[in-house]
């Protein structure tokens, strides 16, 4: 019987140039939330039970470790703890459904403004935003984590390309700014 070993989409590759760092980061079970209509209430003891609560529309809160992230309209990703048992709404495990890239750095605004048609600057988008976006072609969730520091969660069939696309907007920047490649 063969061994299965599980792997990470980009098997933890990294990048660091011109003060920019570009990762994949393991972030732990990704649990998709859906409050089922007139639920809410009944959602929010739920998850008031691990200090969190569905979040506001564009935001993320972290509690202990764990993450609420608004996906949409009464739907969250709860990320990097367990679900608790919620009645009334359809959770559906979607760990091995995404893959999250962190981008961290002084350039790393000017690297997503060459791929997402958003405003990611701080004044626009502050510590604790959560878009619904486009990274290229990509469907996308960017976090904003840090004044100078990203999370990008894209389907883990896209890895690979969202990868190509940020690597390939980092040289852009860095080469810009005058790096020696």
């Amino acid at each position: 019987m063969p061994e299965l070993i599980a792997k990470t989409a980009l098997e933890g590759r990294s990048l660091a140039l011109g003060g920019v760092t570009l990762a994949e980061v393991d972030v732990g079970p990704i649990t998709s939330i859906a409050v089922l209509p007139g639920a809410a209430r009944t959602v929010a003891k739920g998850l008031k039970t691990i200090g969190l609560a569905m979040p506001e529309p564009n935001r993320f809160a972290v509690k202990k470790g764990a993450r609420i992230v608004w996906t949409g309209r009464e739907q969250a990703f709860l990320i990097g703890a367990d679900c608790p048992p919620l009645e009334g709404a359809a959770v559906t495990d979607q760990s091995d459904g995404w893959t999250v890239l962190g981008l961290s750095g002084a350039g790393a605004v000017d690297v997503l403004a060459r791929l997402v048609p958003l405003d990611l600057r701080l004044s626009a988008c502050p510590v604790g935003c959560a878009l619904r976006t486009q990274v290229n072609h990509m469907n996308a969730v960017i976090l904003r984590t840090g004044d100078h520091a990203f999370e990008i969660m894209v389907f883990r069939s896209m890895a690979r390309t969202a990868w190509h696309e940020l690597e390939s907007a980092t040289h852009m920047v860095a080469a810009r700014a005058g790096v020696k490649i």
